[in-house]
This record gives C-alpha cells, structure tokens and sequence, in this order.
C-alpha cells in the first residue's frame, strides 16, 4: 500500500484522507444501488442478531427467483493502516493496523451459485469477502442437466443418480467462480477499477461434506448414538493426524483432540488439529454427515509443481495454494479425510462381522513346517505390537523393520519374526517389491475391533468385580 501510494504522488500521512474520499464513493454508489432496487439498507445494531435468520425471513416472502434479497449494514472490525515515522531510520512508511468501520452485506441469488453474500468494508485496503453453498451450486446443476433430487436446507435427501451428481460436484469450475467473484466485485465495490487494481481471490474457509442417506430414522438413531460415542474415546491423536491426511511428530505444537457436543438438533462428535477439523453428525435425523473443514488450506499438503528460486519446476509434496485455483485439488484431499474417517468409524460400528476374525487372530498358524503363535490383546507385548503397527503416520507412509525396531526397541532379527508374524496373520502385507508393509482391511477392522472390546467393556467390567 505504501509502495502505491509512492507511486501516485500521494505522502503517507495524507493516507487517512485521501482514503476517506473512496470510502464517501463506496458508500454513495452503494445508496444509489439501493435506491435503483426499491430497497432500504437495515442496519444491524446487536452483534447476537443472526444475518441468516433475518435473510430467511425476507425469502420467505420474496421467493427463490434470482437478484438482490436485502442490503445489511453493520459496525465491525476491519484490516487498515496507521501512517508511521521512524526517527532512527528516518524513513515513513504505513504500519498494518485494526479498527472497526462500516460494512454491507449484499444478500443476493445468483442463478448459478444460488443464495450468496457479499461483505463489502468501506475502508482501504476492501478486502471483500463472499460466501456461497455449495449444495445450491450442484442443486442447479441437477437442474440443468434433468436429474430429479429433494433438496432439504442443505442435505440432498433423494437423488435419481447418485454417480452423475458426484460427478458434477466434482467438477467445479475454479474458472468459473473467477469470473463470478469479478462480476459481483465490480458491482458491488467498482472503485478499485479506479485505481487500476484486480483482486486475488483466494480461500478464507472451505468444508466438504459427504453424506450417507438412511431409509428412516429409526435405522440411524441407534447406529448413530453407538458411533458418536464410542469415536469420542476410541480416535486418537495419531488418528484424527491420519485421517487429515498428516503425520503427527514431536514438534506439532497445534491442538489436537476430540470434542463431543449435545446441541438443540442433536449430537456432533468433532476431531480437529490445529486449523482443520473432521465431524460427524446426524443431519436432520435422517442422515449421518461426515465433514472436513478447514480456516487454512495450506495446512493440507500434495504433489503439485513447485518453481524454485532459479526457475526450474519440480514436482514435488507442497503446502496447498489458497487460491480458489485449488479448490479441485481440495475436493480430492478432503474427500479423502471424509472416507478415511468412514472407514475407522465403520470398524467400530459392526462387532459381529470381526468376531469371528479376532478369534483366527489368535489361534496359532504353521506355515513351512513353522508355527506362528496368535496374538493376545491382553498380553502386554502383543498388545505393544498391535498398538504400533496402527499408529497413524504408518498408515501413510508405511511400516518397515526399522520402524518396528525404533518403537519396540528389538534387535533387527526380531523385528523381522514379528513382520513374518503379522504376515502370516493377515495383518499386514507387503507393497510391491519394496521393504514397506501396510495393515490390511483385516488388519485394521480386527485391531479396532479388539481393542474396542478391551478398552470399552472387558477391562471396566473387570475393574468393578471384588475378589
């Protein structure tokens, strides 16, 4: 900002009114947008009024046909800038800064991107901000492409075809949303054309969602009280890490835990991990929602092209951009998160389909003439074993026999009869050609199911019998 205003000739502590000046054209322009709509600005007074509860009371009345729904008005905190001398270095310059000014919100229907808001500040530098759902976005690609749904606030109850409507979600157009962030940035706030400016669009806080419709309620409602509980004890750290898409390591300094929260719709089970968090919650009774989301993108990584300092590109495993450019890369990482986390609660969710395997898992097998003996939950080494072999960073990166010899402190030769053992178990199985193993469906479904079993009901029963 200061660099710009060097540029136009303008000094630094001329900043406050010269920035005045946009603020007096925003305001205007944004009356006379009012006043061309028939429309009034509300101002909202109480910071506990709900937005999105006043908006739906005027789409009640209004309708769901595209345009303007009602301009809002409102006191908030806004980034700025304070005019600076620095008398050592004798140097001026503009120190970032916070205060509060006047914001609209322009609550309006876009026949695309359907019910959106726009946050327009009236000081420098306007940085804008808009929101959208996404399941209004798909709703309208239903539309246009004939697939019948039922659409309830924001849950698809009833789709024709599911795998055509995943496969519109997946395609959104970064592009596209481009150019309709443009379109309403130059309507809403037209005056950084004046200073020959474009904005970068980038993302603020982005969720996905993946649901699982059930039949009737009475089919979800216990499944779900069972899952809901039994998660908020049974994930990790080291699992919530997992689930992410991360590896947790000593020098992690974020939070990282479980909360379990009974709201007025109903329960939600949360996982988060630093600025990223992973729930599941009933929606309406009727279905069970996985969702990622996250207030900062780049805490996601993936391979993508990284330009080094002397230009050359390589690709390789970076922090995820936050532009609106990576919102395809987005839907597959957090997707991703979603079914990882699908299939942990899944594990925990049907004892009797693991019961049978637990009870293989403990008998001894002999295989070249050698017999491997079963692992026991309530022995403290298979135990040890068992718990490192499903610590999260080697379902990412995979389990080698210096791994096992790190954690367990064996010898190399040891380490080695425990892979075989575990081998030959069905436990784990080797990746190619390579020295790295990964827990089988078997493997996964069968530790979680026996320590579950350990942890919930044979050690607490146990701890209230008398001798």
């Amino acid at each position: 900002m200061a660099s710009f205003l060097y540029s136009q000739g303008i000094r630094i502590f001329d900043f406050p009114q010269w920035a005045k000046n946009y603020t007096d054209k925003i305001r205007t322009h944004i009356a006379a947008l009012a006043d061309k709509n028939n429309m009034e600005i509300e101002f909202i007074r109480k910071s506990n009024v709900r937005k999105e509860t006043h908006v739906s009371k005027i789409l009640q009345k209004r309708g769901g046909h595209p345009g303007l729904v009602c301009i809002l008005s409102a006191m908030e905190a806004c980034a700025s800038f304070q005019p600076w001398h620095d008398k050592e270095k004798g140097k001026t310059f503009l120190k970032p800064d916070n205060g509060k000014c006047l914001h609209y919100y322009f609550y309006f229907i876009d026949k695309e991107f359907g019910l959106c808001y726009a946050r327009i500040p009236t000081w420098f530098p306007f940085r804008l901000q808009f929101y959208f759902n996404g399941h209004n976005w798909l709703a309208n690609q239903l539309k246009k492409k004939n697939i019948e749904f039922t659409l309830l606030d924001n849950l698809f109850t009833s789709i024709d075809n599911f795998e055509r409507a995943q496969k519109s979600s997946d395609s959104m157009s970064s592009e596209k949303l481009h150019s309709f962030l443009d379109q309403y940035a130059n309507t809403f706030c037209p005056i950084f054309k004046e200073l020959n400016a474009v904005y970068h669009w980038s993302i603020m806080q982005v969720e996905y969602a993946t649901d699982i419709i059930f039949s009737s309620k009475e089919k979800l409602k216990p499944l779900y009280e069972h899952i809901s509980r039994s998660a908020c004890l049974a994930v990790k750290a080291e699992n919530v890490a997992t689930f992410l898409g991360r590896k947790l390591n000593p020098l992690y300094q974020d939070e990282v835990g479980n909360n379990f929260n009974t709201r007025i719709e109903g329960t939600r089970i949360r996982h988060s991990m630093g600025p990223t968090s992973i729930k599941a919650y009933d929606k309406f009774a009727i279905a069970l929602r996985i969702e990622t989301a996250t207030n900062d993108v780049s805490f996601f990584k993936h391979y993508r092209d990284v330009e080094k300092q002397d230009g050359t590109v390589v690709n390789k495993i970076a922090t995820m951009r936050k532009s609106i450019y990576s919102i395809p890369d987005l839907i597959t990482v957090m997707k991703a998160a979603n079914m990882r986390y699908l299939a942990f609660i899944s594990a925990l969710d049907d004892p009797t389909d693991g019961t049978p395997k637990l009870k293989k898992l403990s008998q001894t097998i002999t295989e070249n003439n050698h017999p491997y003996r079963g692992f026991n939950f309530f022995d403290s080494n298979d135990l040890e074993i068992l718990l490192t072999i499903a610590r999260g960073e080697f379902n990412v990166s995979g389990l080698q026999n210096k791994h096992l010899r790190s954690c367990l402190s064996i010898k190399s030769s040891k380490a080695s009869r425990v892979m075989k053992r575990l081998r030959v178990h069905g436990i784990i199985k080797r990746v190619g050609k390579t020295y790295k193993y990964y827990l089988t469906s078997l493997g996964k479904k069968v530790i979680a199911l026996g320590l579950n079993l350990r942890e919930f009901f044979i050690t607490p029963s146990l701890s209230i019998c008398k001798y």
